[in-house]
């Protein structure tokens, strides 16, 4: 039997795929990977019936044991690991079991063979499980690094002799462009939103932040050496001055990864040790979410529709930096725009474009501020306009001059919770009746990392661990265990959890009298408002989130 009638015996394609495929088979392709390629059979299959066809054993490296060899894997030359992605699991009696995803690299086995003097016995393994041991011991761009660094004719140049000249041509190096482009991809599939280059005394490190948190990605130490480069090519993509180290630089460029465009937004200042970079990932795919994904239940999702659809008012979503503020407003306005509806935002700066939506960026040195753009809309007859930030007095005035006139506003206040919106806005010198007739709802938001579906497990809690507001009856509640897919966090993505405060004529009511957000909060909850912890802890209850997760959005 060939490899085409064992898939068909085992049921893993039909006849008319393998034809397909033979079809689409040029001269230089191999039929597995064409197989795998159009998506007719797993790597999976593939593999088990090439063990079967060769008798080869296929072993599994997606465990948190896998058995590798790691003082034969650090002696095995790069190209061999990096290239024939050969992996050394085990040494017994003069001969080596080495795992491969391609059981026809003879000349690599017999290279290894040369070099360790040990029989070679290959095993199948997935490509992707592979990959993942490379990274782990070798870090991100490690056969990039290592082909830099063993390069002749490589002059690493101090820090006090670099010349502009020196840097454009080694950031031009094509190795050193596989090697940025290498870290940026990472942080891509990591689901980072930001990837900090970081340049200390006697090393250079690479933190990627996922779902809010930090962490430390797996880079050579050569890297160090290459610092000057990477940050040059940075430079290069982002059309910034290559020369400059004494100040602060800021710049974008745009890539296009896996069919779809990704902006990033760069940050570079300088150091005591070297100019450190801050990369911001836009990915205008993971910002366009529904209201539905974003984590309202169903009650409160209602009463926030009924407030983005109504024609007038202001609507308030507040929270610290990095609670998603912008993105629940993103999901609103896609929402509700429509041909029969005029959109109009002002942002600093317009992250992502929306189609249907007029945005403007602020541009302070021109004199384009929040007001400034706002006062402006109102001759451009809009139905909805969204202001990225409500700053100053000014600006204030401004969104509840455009409400009171017919128009419905949405924007942003940095507040700890719902009720202390409209003293805020109180404080900036807003008078009380203006508050009280334009502003509608405000919505206090944080983000909290979710558990990740792959491990999710149920758990009985400690007594300890459990707060005095959450009214636990003993039930058993879930987090994750950890594993390959969530890096062991057992975290994968976030959800919000949410404060909506309608307001209503009593609360109204209480702001003209200048009440303090203690009575405002007392009033709304009273009126049915659900808190932030409550919310948090209907979706423990739910299974979407932890204990440890709500406390530390919510704390303070």
């Amino acid at each position: 039997m060939n490899l085409g009638e064992i898939l068909i015996h085992k049921k893993a394609i039909t006849p008319e795929q393998l034809k397909a495929a033979n079809e689409q088979c040029a001269p230089t392709d191999r039929l597995d990977r064409v197989l795998v390629r159009m998506g007719y059979c797993s790597e999976a299959s593939v593999l088990d019936a090439l063990g079967e066809l060769y008798h080869f054993d296929v072993v599994d490296l997606s465990g948190d044991n896998v058995p590798v060899n790691v003082e034969l894997l650090r002696k095995m030359p790069s190209k061999l690991v990096h290239r024939a992605k050969l992996i050394p699991l085990d040494r017994v009696n003069g001969s080596m079991r080495v795992a491969t995803p391609d059981p026809f690299q003879i000349y690599a086995f017999d290279e290894l063979r040369m070099l360790s003097g040990l029989e070679v016995k290959p095993v199948l393994a997935k490509e992707s499980e592979i990959n993942e041991i490379i990274k782990k011991f070798f870090g991100v761009g490690g056969d990039t690094i290592s082909q830099l660094v063993e390069e002749e004719g490589l002059e690493v140049v101090s820090d006090v002799n670099e010349s502009s000249g020196d840097l454009a041509q080694m950031a031009e190096d094509a190795s050193v462009i596989k090697l940025v482009n290498e870290i940026i991809l990472e942080a891509i599939n990591e689901r980072a939103s930001d990837v900090h280059i970081e340049p200390y005394e006697n090393d250079l490190k690479i933190r990627y932040r996922v779902d809010g948190v930090m962490r430390s990605t797996n880079v050579p130490p050569q890297i160090r050496q290459l610092q000057a480069a990477i940050i040059s090519r940075i430079k290069i993509l982002s059309n910034l001055n290559i020369a400059e180290r004494r100040v602060p630089q800021d710049g974008s460029f745009k890539i296009r990864v896996h069919g779809r465009e990704i902006d990033l937004r760069v940050s570079i200042i300088p150091m005591v040790f070297g100019e450190g970079v801050v990369l911001r990932i836009l990915d205008k795919q993971a910002i366009l979410l529904s209201l539905e994904d974003l984590g309202f239940d169903s009650e409160m999702l209602k009463q926030f529709q009924r407030v983005i659809t109504q024609p007038h008012g202001i609507l308030l979503v507040t929270g610290p930096t990095g609670s998603g503020k912008t993105t629940t407003l993103y999901a609103a306005l896609n929402t509700i725009v429509s041909d029969e509806i005029k959109c109009l935002t002002v942002e600093d700066p317009v992250e992502y474009h929306l189609n249907g939506v007029n945005q403007v960026g602020v541009n302070l040195k021109a004199g384009l501020t929040f007001a400034k753009g706002m006062r402006a809309f109102l001759r451009h007859d809009p139905d909805v306009i969204m202001v990225g930030e409500i700053r100053d007095l000014e600006t204030a005035e401004t969104a509840v001059q455009a409400s009171l006139t017919g128009h419905l506003v949405l924007s942003t206040l940095h507040t700890n919770d719902a009720p202390s919106a409209t003293t805020r806005l109180l404080d900036m010198g807003v008078e009380p009746f203006l508050v009280a007739s334009s502003v509608e709802a405000v919505l206090a938001q944080r983000l909290v990392r979710t558990i990740c579906k792959h491990c999710r497990e149920e758990y009985m809690p400690d007594k300890l661990e459990v707060p005095p507001d959450f009214n636990w009856n003993g039930e058993k509640l879930f987090r994750g265990r950890g594993c390959r897919e969530c890096r062991n966090t057992g975290y994968a993505g976030r959800k919000g959890i949410f404060e909506l405060m309608m307001l209503n004529d009593d609360l109204r009511e209480l702001v003209l009298e200048r009440a303090s957000a203690g009575k405002i909060r007392n009033a709304a909850i009273k009126q049915g408002m659900v808190m932030l912890r409550e919310d948090g802890w209907s979706k423990v209850r739910r299974g979407m989130t932890t204990i440890s997760e709500v406390v530390q959005a919510t704390k303070g």
